[in-house]
């Protein structure tokens, strides 16, 4: 039967390449194999000559431990994965321990730390449903895909994974469908020593069909359960019971989960799942199968689509524009966005505010929220609020889910057609420092909007108040932050997001500041001349946010006294960083340069021995008082600068 000797080839293919490569996860590529061969030969919708194909199927590893499975099935559906690359596992090449985003074809989203991947399908299934419901006509299904997630015990314990679950059920998301590898073992043992969840009831109270498939080798149960997934009108989860390391003398043991098996037990699983083929021998049937199974249905429907969007193209030839306008880059037009007069006062996130609802009105793809706290932050989509009856909506009401928040926008980015955003406090960072890490990673377009930047958010005291977040941000290798100094520093760091092929982040103030930039052409280069010395050149200050305006108010104390100072506003360390090295001695062409941020000094002894910062925890107190405290003030600054020799 070929369906037995592809799954037990896939299998094959797994054990072999751990074992070669002595480090692995075999447990669920032996066991998650009959699932996984039957959605990728009956249900998923790809064509690997066109990996990126905009209505292929989205299908997420989030158990990305067991990336040989998925190599697995790459390399037999025709992507541009070879014998020799699944004999390279875990070297450096294509086929790395955990799927990565960008270095393998095929592979739709970096994963690894569980439950990225759940929520990273959550944002693919609102992108989906979102490019559907704005350019589907009556008969031109142009976007028309479903989201599919393998997924184990591991990724449903996480945090990340439950606040996307329960956002997805809310929104009633019925093309995203998860395959849950139910084997009740987990890296330390049985998982009945960790949890006693009923997934079913869980699953259900939070709006999610439940399927169980009582036996994971069982293809027809799998198959009709799938197709009733398909039907269904709210996202499924599929529980299918497994065994870990099926066939394998470690069966059912969590000794079979992370750690190759050996060549002993290689050949005693061979002979019990009757498999007579020699290390990465593939049989031509098998390849024969998934060449016609998958790589020839792929093409067939990607044809199919290719006629209907030829169709489609005639027949709503202004749609068609849009929607190809949506795939993109853009390039930003200053001239069209809010301008601010100098000495103007507001808060960064109001100006941020601002800058976002012009640019939602010039591109329509822009769609994102806030954790619950769009009040605040100003970070809020048009068109209304995206639910499950209104899938135009393009603000998305993210509840008090941050860390599911930072891993859907980022699923959002990965889909395609839509630039998304997400917003919190600057303080709350911490609870999707993980998601951030991996658009980084991955170097996803997804923008961070984060206000209330400093011990200046005042009354609500320090559990509030961020001191080394901005310390961690900036320490995030292909994450570009900016704190800008003031209104017009804020719509060119909106700009520059939306025209960024990587992840952004905008702190922003939560108090009103002076406005003292004019669009400098040199703002995209991370730091400028804000405001020119007067007479001969004693030193610099440097800053970036409201502190901007503060170094200004002593630069020009000091000018009364004969001491002529520059400021230099430093929006972005990242992409000073990247100047030459001319441009930054220019800059910084003074030995007295002193610092001033309110928040941690970490991120500025890279350019001075000087900085007046904060190394310690805020207090409740009012946003003056705080000033006084801490000493962020004018003269205790001028104070600092004189007692440097």
């Amino acid at each position: 039967m070929i369906d037995k000797l592809s799954i037990n080839t896939i299998r094959f293919l797994g054990i072999d390449a751990i074992n070669k490569a002595n480090s692995g996860h075999p447990g669920i590529v032996l066991g998650a194999a009959p699932m996984a061969h039957t959605l990728f030969t009956k249900h998923l919708n790809i064509y690997p000559k066109k990996s990126d194909w905009l209505n292929r199927d989205r299908f997420i590893l989030s158990a990305g431990h067991g990336s040989m499975l998925l190599y697995g099935l790459l390399h037999l559906s025709g992507f541009k994965i070879t014998i020799d690359d699944l004999k390279n596992f875990r070297q450096p090449g294509n086929t790395p321990g955990h799927p990565e985003y960008g270095d393998t074809d095929g592979v739709e989203a970096t994963s690894g730390p569980l439950g990225q991947g759940i929520a990273n399908a959550v944002g693919m299934a609102i992108a989906e449903s979102f490019l559907s419901a704005k350019f589907n006509k009556a008969d031109y299904p142009l976007i028309d895909h479903y989201t599919y997630v393998l997924c184990g015990d591991g990724d449903l314990q996480e945090g990340i994974a439950q606040e996307a679950i329960s956002l997805a059920g809310h929104l009633a998301l019925n093309k995203l469908i998860v395959l849950f590898d139910s084997n009740d073992i987990q890296l330390d043992g049985p998982t009945a020593m960790a949890t006693s969840d009923d997934h079913k009831k869980r699953f259900t109270a939070v709006g999610w069909n439940y399927l169980l498939v009582d036996d994971g080798t069982d293809l027809v149960k799998i198959h009709q359960a799938l197709l009733k997934a398909k039907r269904a009108l709210k996202p499924t989860l599929i529980e299918i019971k497994t065994a870990i390391g099926y066939g394998s003398p470690l069966e059912g043991t969590s000794k079979s989960h992370g750690a190759p098996i050996g060549n002993e037990a290689r050949n005693e699983t061979a002979l019990k799942l009757e498999y007579p083929y020699q290390p990465f021998e593939v049989d031509e049937k098998v390849k024969e199968f998934y060449h016609k199974k998958v790589y020839n249905r792929g093409r067939n429907n990607y044809n199919k689509w290719r006629r209907l969007e030829k169709e489609y193209q005639e027949n709503f030839p202004q749609d068609y524009q849009k929607f190809l306008s949506f795939y993109q880059e853009i390039k930003v037009d200053l001239a069209s966005l809010p301008r601010y007069q100098l000495k103007t006062s507001l808060a960064t996130r109001n100006a941020s505010g601002e800058a976002l609802t012009q640019l939602s009105k010039q591109y329509e793809n822009i769609i994102g929220g806030s954790a619950d706290l769009t009040g605040s932050t100003k970070a809020k989509g048009l068109a209304g609020d995206f639910t499950k009856e209104n899938h135009l909506g393009r603000n998305i009401n993210f509840g008090v889910r941050e860390h599911a928040m930072g891993s859907i926008v980022n699923g959002m980015a990965l889909h395609g057609g839509v630039k998304p955003f997400g917003g919190g406090f600057l303080v709350f960072s911490d609870y999707l420092k993980p998601s951030l890490r991996m658009a980084a990673l991955m170097k996803t377009p997804a923008i961070f909007v984060f206000s209330h930047d400093s011990l200046l958010v005042g009354e609500d005291g320090p559990t509030h108040q961020p001191v080394e977040q901005l310390a961690m941000l900036r320490s995030i290798p292909n994450l570009t932050v900016f704190r800008p100094a003031d209104a017009n520093e804020t719509v060119q760091a909106w700009a520059y997001a939306l025209e960024n092929k990587g992840p952004t982040v905008l702190v922003l103030t939560r108090q009103n500041v002076t406005t003292y930039s004019d669009f400098d052409a040199n703002f995209k280069k991370g730091a400028y001349v804000i405001a020119a010395e007067k007479g001969e050149l004693a030193g610099i200050l440097l800053a970036s946010g409201s502190e901007v305006s503060l170094a200004i108010t002593v630069k020009e104390e000091l000018e009364k006294e004969g001491i002529y100072l520059k400021v230099v506003s430093m929006p972005s360390q990242e992409l000073f960083l990247k100047q030459s090295e001319a441009y930054q001695k220019a800059i910084l062409n003074h030995q007295k340069v002193v610092a001033i941020e309110m928040a941690s000094t970490m991120p500025w002894y890279r350019f001075t021995n000087h900085v007046y910062g904060i190394d310690s925890f805020g207090l409740s107190a009012p946003m003056e008082v705080i000033k006084n405290k801490f000493k962020f003030t004018k003269e205790s600054i001028i104070e600092y600068y004189k007692s440097i020799k």
